[in-house]
């Protein structure tokens, strides 16, 4: 089974195992023979932070940083927290990664969130990604140890409203990667944990008293700076590589589909673009001939200068953008809380900067304060060999309402 035995100078398939679930080459200046150098797809470290977490967001192409606020908005943009309609509430997502490679990875996400009172509040998380069971072995193949590589991130999330629609948030994040056990490698080096912390930046503006053909309506707008951060680094400080560094704006409208709001419908739009430096362009023998090494570049010029350091100008700067769309309907109770959701997505990246394109379908339940939701990914492309074909996402959530108010009202 492919991850189970690996060589000391294969490290480096580690790296590829997880970068394969994005589909993009490496970040450094290597350079295969007879590859397109046309494409030169953006990668990082810890690329298991751009994966999105909850069944709900995934459900609908990834789309989450303007969608209705929840226990998983820390991930998608904490400036949603002030705006939740319970006191707490915490959630519990799970999914199997890369089910055509390997049977053992997975991705857990468990977050949550407190307002301490209507104008602020408070929000945690902790990512855990798994890489399942490996044994290293020396280059003629004798076992040096077993080992399960591994990484988690911390965060903690404050966010606060600086008017009745508008509202900022600023989160705290801790990186954690241990890919190679403390193996020494051939040249002598020895692997180690990368460590590194990382800030987000959020901002959320809703208007809830819209209305579309005497029916209810509302529209929320938001923008997420996530992961500005050092370089992370496995062996010495000369090797440190960007965090996936990202901007994330988009916007979500919601409309009622009969007079007594019992259905509802809403249709959401993000746009993302990894804020850390473009790969140069490469000659057939790998001799960099226009652009820059990435690594030779500091974190806030590699922050600022990603929307304009391709090489091929701006038309190769619009191509990092990626684009997720979602729809999403819901039934209400008499009393407005949710029942039953189904959902639709699309996601979409450029051929020559990943060429991930796939539909996403989900659905989910709530009764009382708990919820279950299920979302599952569709290659656009069927290939046998596709890597994303046949994720799944579950997520389950608990919410509590505010009893004191709602004796009160």
């Amino acid at each position: 089974m492919f991850g189970r035995k690996i060589s000391a100078t294969g490290i480096l398939l580690l790296f590829f195992v997880v970068i394969m679930s994005f589909n993009v080459n490496a970040q450094g200046t290597t350079i295969i023979l007879g590859q397109d150098t046309d494409r030169r797809p953006i990668s990082t470290a810890v690329p298991f932070l751009s994966i999105a977490p909850d069944a709900r967001a995934a459900a609908m192409g990834d789309v989450g940083v303007a969608l209705s606020p929840d226990a998983n908005s820390t991930y998608w943009n904490a400036a949603k927290l002030p705006f939740a309609k319970d006191k707490f509430g915490i959630s519990l997502s799970y999914s199997p990664w890369l089910r055509q490679l390997v049977n053992d990875m997975y991705l857990a996400y468990l977050s949550g969130y407190y307002k301490l009172d209507d104008r602020q509040a408070v929000g945690f998380a902790l990512t855990y990604f798994n890489l399942g069971d490996i044994q290293f072995t020396d280059i003629i193949g004798n076992p040096i140890k077993d080992f399960n590589p591994r990484e988690f991130a911390f965060s903690g999330s404050y966010a606060r409203k600086l008017g009745e629609q508008f509202s900022l948030a600023v989160s705290g994040r801790f990186i954690y990667s241990n890919l190679s056990a403390n193996i020494v490698l051939p040249n002598q080096q020895e692997a180690k944990a990368g460590i590194t912390g990382a800030v987000d930046i959020g901002a959320y503006y809703t208007k809830d008293d819209l209305e579309v053909g005497g029916r209810p309506a509302s529209l929320s707008l938001g923008v997420n700076i996530s992961n500005i951060g050092a370089k992370i680094s496995y062996s010495n400080e000369n090797e440190q590589d960007f965090i996936p560094t990202n901007l994330r704006l988009g916007g979500a409208f919601t409309m009622d589909l009969d007079p007594l709001s019992r259905n509802a419908l809403t249709f959401a739009l993000d746009f993302n673009k990894l804020m850390v430096p473009t790969p140069p362009k490469l000659d057939s023998a790998g001799n960099i001939i226009d652009g820059t090494d990435p690594r030779d570049k500091t974190v806030l010029s590699g922050i600022f200068g990603s929307f304009s350091d391709a090489p091929d100008g701006f038309g190769e700067e619009l191509q990092e953008f990626t684009t997720s769309i979602g729809v999403e309907y819901k039934y209400r109770d008499q009393q407005g809380r949710d029942v039953f959701a189904a959902r639709a997505g699309y996601f979409n990246e450029h051929k020559n900067k990943g060429d991930r394109k796939y539909f996403t379908v989900g659905a989910g339940i709530n009764y009382r304060q708990f919820g279950l939701d299920v979302a599952y990914l569709i290659p656009q492309s069927q290939s046998n060999n596709n890597p994303l074909a046949e994720t799944l996402r579950f997520t389950l959530s608990l919410n509590f309402e505010d009893k004191t108010e709602s004796a009160s009202e």
